[in-house]
């Protein structure tokens, strides 16, 4: 019997592994429940799973849980705070963590998960874009078992060797697919009219609203270009993007003797997160079977950089290396919240972004303080930039200087 922590339980990905469980009780219990706000659904979530601790954001969401629950005759103790999103990420009693919190808020539990030696199942890129080497190094000296539940590292993960899953071994190359979002054949001229909720429009997924946007931007795939760095050992010249609508083959690996190994299956969490669970097994997901003859036809293509800016910039972000992905990653997350709060437009998300990085100093992310102080540096210039007006100008004038990506 596995026991688990769900860190970030209300949102897509929490959700969706909850289901698993629901479909496994002679296999999961629930351990832990984190959320921020969300009271009501966490409070749903514990009268079903009955976890022995949850954990809030603040006092007073705790305060309104704890009634709830109280009412209910639930009797799981309410904790709230950075402080204790950690404790319960390192609880003796739990064996697996899902790592689901969104954004540069995970890290710091998800790396005490790995520090306290649990299997982590990472559905927080920005653990490893922020800190890639502290992570990894983490994961290593513990002991820990690190799952990759993105479903295009989860691909990478089942199409590399079962020995060693890293670059090398015959691999040539590692092809992480893309959906394309929203935006994918609308004429770039017309990008600085979309809205939030057009750009949350996804068209095979269901997703959070800041996760959305960076699927519409592709910012997604670029930070997903820096996890798959750090996952699998893969320089950034051996790491290909390549749109596929259909969000069939959720990635693919390609070797020295001209093979390609893909995983292909219908675009749901449920089949990852199920792969996560049971791993080195399998179990039903409640996934529905892939038929391809109704799929139909797969498509590819290679990403526009006009159309997708950002892409570019995680790429060079990746090669800078140091704390430049966590720059970019703080700097994009403000952006994008200024966008759905109607503050910008679309398109001014990677000129933000590019400022930042163009006024970021090179150094290296050399431990958790450095990597800290880079994101809050860059949310400071981010903000600054917002309300100073620079994001238009920014955005007008493209990528910076050099910036590509592999072909």
């Amino acid at each position: 019997m596995r026991r688990i922590t769900v860190l970030g339980a209300t949102g897509s990905i929490g959700e969706s592994t909850l289901d698993v469980v629901r479909r496994h009780p002679d296999r999961y219990a629930i351990h832990a429940l984190t959320a921020h706000r969300q009271v009501d659904k966490l409070a749903a979530q514990c009268i079903e799973f009955r976890p022995a601790r949850t954990v809030v954001a603040d006092a007073g969401a705790a305060a309104e849980l704890r009634g709830k629950l109280a009412a209910a005759g639930i009797a799981t103790d309410v904790l709230h705070g950075e402080a204790a999103l950690e404790a319960v990420a390192t609880d003796a009693e739990a064996d697996t963590v899902m790592a689901a919190i969104v954004g540069a808020a995970g890290l710091r539990p998800t790396l005490a998960a790995a520090r306290a030696g649990k299997r982590v199942l990472l559905a927080n890129k920005e653990a490893l874009v922020m800190s890639g080497a502290i992570f990894m190094d983490a994961v290593r000296e513990h002991g820990a078992t690190l799952l990759p539940i993105d479903s295009e590292h989860n691909a990478i993960f089942q199409c590399l060797p079962n020995d060693d899953p890293r670059y090398g071994a015959g691999v040539s190359r590692v092809v992480l697919t893309a959906s394309g979002g929203p935006f994918r054949t609308r004429d770039p001229a017309t990008l600085h009219d979309i809205t939030p909720d057009q750009a949350c429009a996804h068209p095979n997924w269901v997703m959070g609203r800041k996760i959305s946007v960076d699927s519409a931007t592709m910012m997604n795939k670029g930070l997903e270009v820096i996890e798959a760095h750090w996952l699998f050992a893969a320089p950034a010249d051996r790491i290909e993007v390549l749109i596929h609508p259909q969000s069939i083959v959720h990635s693919m690996v390609a070797y020295a003797d001209g093979s390609v190994l893909a995983q292909l299956g219908n675009p749901d969490m449920r089949t990852p997160i199920a792969y996560g669970l049971a791993w080195p097994e399998r179990v039903d997901a409640g996934v529905s079977a892939l038929d391809l003859a109704l799929a139909g036809t797969l498509t590819f293509e290679t990403p526009d950089l006009t159309r997708f800016p950002c892409l570019a910039l995680a790429f060079d972000a990746l090669r800078a290396g140091g704390i430049a992905p966590a720059v970019l990653n703080a700097a994009n997350e403000v952006a994008v919240e200024r966008f759905l709060q109607g503050a910008i437009r679309f398109t001014d998300i990677a000129g933000i972004v590019a400022r930042v990085l163009e006024r970021s100093p090179a150094q290296p992310a050399d431990s958790l303080d450095t990597v800290l102080e880079a994101d809050r540096h860059a949310r400071q210039l981010a903000t600054a930039l917002v309300s100073g007006g620079a994001g238009r100008p920014a955005a007008s004038q493209g990528l910076p200087q050099g910036a590509h990506i592999p072909g």
